[in-house]
């Protein structure tokens, strides 16, 4: 029998466990050290054993890149879970280190998501930038492995985690674990990565840090104070994760007890009853802009003024119709869904497949069979801009009639579809002024292109098709907040239906008591017409709520103008509120609007502040890291 290393209780008076007790070394050691603490002073005149000296955490930081919070809540997971498998993590974001920082780590995971057409997100500029620039140090000691999110819909899908990915790896890291590209619905894929890196961080650890794996030091399973593991998320005393929506949590259910039922989700929406749709836009206006209120009365749903509401939408009946009638089917025929599961084909065209924007596999398939060698030819590389030409405007009906000689099984056919995705919508509410409510401000698309009228997916489903209730969720957005303190003013940045979150900000604000200053800039083509919320709007003016209201109605003059502009002419009174302390936002588009706006605020910074061309770049580098500049774009 092996000699124990803690003194017996014959020699010291210290209850030990025994070399037979069915424990492994590590656990044996951890729960030994704990025993003799507890007794060391139970035997006057023995000299307890001095305890054994915890052992160095490897450090795993998790970095990430992230423009609407999805890629910093999974950071958050992600470290949570790493450090319950014994190792010292945090997560941080990558506006928080420089590529010599990264260089010194010996561990590192990145998840990043793509903004745009394939451009790295707001916060993972200046890191992607240097980490691709000419001097750069050598990565010969980091091993790494990439969570790229994206979405399939765009052409750069995960560009900015493959380039990461690719660069670290030309520049001589090692690869921890593969890179694992997330579609916009990214669960199962995130946790098939993070399973993947738990797996092999415990074995990569052991070549720096010497003695038993990070994992095992952890108190055994089921010893008091030891945190659980569930597959590879911890469980924090009394919740458990839920099972979509990072960072969310249910309660969790006493041994024996009924299993909880499944919180609300991207996966498990709540059907929730539409309680008003009303139209903002006024007769005469080029749009259709609706306010909805929607009861959120016994789903459990909770959101923060700032969080965005999923939609689950059905397809347009009609377009369905249409889309049978080119497939030559009735309907009937059956077919396996998007969930796995089987169902006909008219059913999985109104509920599980994306119906209208041209997928690349449809695309490819009907180049490769089609006689007409058109399409084969602008899919070749050096047709990139014809095809983007030819697409635009088209749906897939319009695809099926370009060439109709080419025809599908209906099974074949749904292969080559894109599964029907939820619509993110900036909720325009607190649920603090309406309990058991959630609003939206929502754009309805309605256009003609090639002789034949088209509808937006979910907002006319929303507008026409709501047949008693709407299927939701919440989607929590970290990086688009309130300030914690309600003293500090905030400055406010919404044309057209961008006014969204700041409706909730301004219900929320007034809810709460806080008594910093208020101001909104809106802009809209017509005041007569497209002046959304006008009267809450003049009313909290009125009652000094919204300390200012500066408008920009581009069609009203022969000039137009726009909220940019109004922000460059009281260039002196926005520089003095950011001086004060001032949150500056920004909703709206992200191609035009939000680039004009961000060039406007360094304009102010620059001439009205008086810090000069480089002197304003960093002074917004200083706001969004102190997450004083926040964006929702789109």
């Amino acid at each position: 029998m092996t000699t124990s290393t803690v003194p017996s209780p014959s020699s010291a008076g210290i209850p030990f466990v025994p070399d037979n007790a069915p424990f492994t070394p590590a656990q044996r050691a951890w729960l030994n050290g704990l025993l003799a603490g507890m007794f060391s002073g139970v035997q006057p005149g023995h000299t307890a054993a001095p305890p054994a000296a915890a052992p160095v955490k490897v450090k795993v930081p998790v970095f990430f890149g992230s423009e609407s919070g999805n890629a910093e809540a999974l950071s958050k997971r992600v470290a949570k879970a790493v450090q319950q498998h014994g190792f010292e993590s945090k997560a941080i974001g990558l506006d928080k280190i420089s590529v010599k920082d990264l260089a010194k780590e010996k561990f590192a995971l990145i998840i990043t998501s793509t903004f745009g057409e394939g451009d790295p997100p707001e916060n993972a500029k200046a890191f992607h930038a240097e980490l691709h620039a000419a001097d750069h140090p050598g990565f010969t000691n980091l091993s790494y492995s990439v969570l790229a999110l994206g979405d399939k819909n765009y052409e750069q899908f995960c560009k900015c985690g493959i380039d990461f990915d690719k660069r670290l790896e030309a520049l001589g890291a090692r690869r921890l674990y593969e890179r694992v590209d997330c579609d916009v619905d990214y669960e199962a894929s995130y946790q098939r990565w993070q399973t993947g890196v738990l797996g092999v961080l415990e074995a990569a650890a052991k070549e720096v840090a010497p003695g038993p794996a990070p994992a095992t030091a952890q108190p055994p399973p089921g010893t008091h104070g030891a945190p659980a593991i569930i597959g590879d998320n911890p469980v924090e005393a009394g919740h458990v994760p839920g099972p979509t929506s990072p960072g969310k949590t249910g309660t969790a259910t006493e041994p024996g007890a009924p299993p909880a039922k499944a919180a609300h989700s991207r996966k498990n929406p709540f059907p929730a009853k539409l309680l008003t749709n009303r139209c903002l836009s006024a007769d005469g206006s080029g749009k259709e802009v609706r306010h909805y209120e929607i009861s959120l009365d016994g789903s459990g749903l909770h959101y923060e003024a700032g969080d965005a509401l999923g939609v689950t939408p059905t397809n347009c009946p009609a377009l369905v119709d249409a889309l049978l009638h080119a497939l030559n089917c009735d309907g009937e025929e059956a077919v396996p869904t998007s969930d796995g599961h089987e169902d006909s084909l008219r059913i999985a065209l109104e509920r599980h497949y994306e119906i209208t924007k041209i997928p690349a596999p449809l695309l490819k398939a009907i180049a490769e069979v089609s006689a007409d060698r058109t399409l084969a030819d602008l899919m070749r590389p050096e047709k990139k801009e014809a095809l983007g030409h030819y697409l635009w405007g088209r749906e897939v009906l319009d695809l099926l009639a370009d060439f109709p000689s080419v025809t599908f099984k209906p099974a074949e056919f749904v292969s080559h579809l894109k599964k029907l995705q939820p619509r993110l919508y900036s909720i325009s509410s607190s649920l603090k002024a309406f309990p058991e409510q959630v609003h939206l401000t929502v754009s309805t698309l309605r256009y003609e292109s090639f002789g034949r009228k088209r509808k937006g997916v979910c907002s006319t489903f929303l507008a026409d098709r709501v047949d008693g209730t709407v299927p939701v969720f919440v989607q929590v957005s970290h990086s688009f907040r309130l300030p914690q303190n309600g003293d500090t003013p905030i400055i406010m940045v919404g044309p057209g239906t961008g006014v969204a979150p700041f409706r909730a900000f301004l219900h929320e604000r007034r809810a709460v008591g806080a008594k910093g200053r208020n101001w909104l800039f809106f802009g809209e083509q017509h005041a007569a017409t497209d002046f959304y919320y006008r009267e809450e709007l003049d009313a909290m003016l009125a009652d000094g709520h919204l300390s200012k209201l500066s408008t920009a109605f581009s069609r009203d003059q022969k000039e137009k103008i726009y909220v940019q502009h109004r922000m460059v002419e009281t260039g002196d009174e926005l520089w003095g509120w950011l001086q004060e302390g001032a949150h500056f936002y920004v909703c709206g588009d992200a191609s035009r609007m939000a680039k004009d706006v961000d060039l406007a605020l360094h304009t102010v910074i620059e001439k009205n502040g008086g810090q000069g061309k480089e002197g304003a770049v960093e002074y917004v580098k200083k706001l969004k890291a102190d997450k004083r500049y926040q964006r929702d774009v789109y």
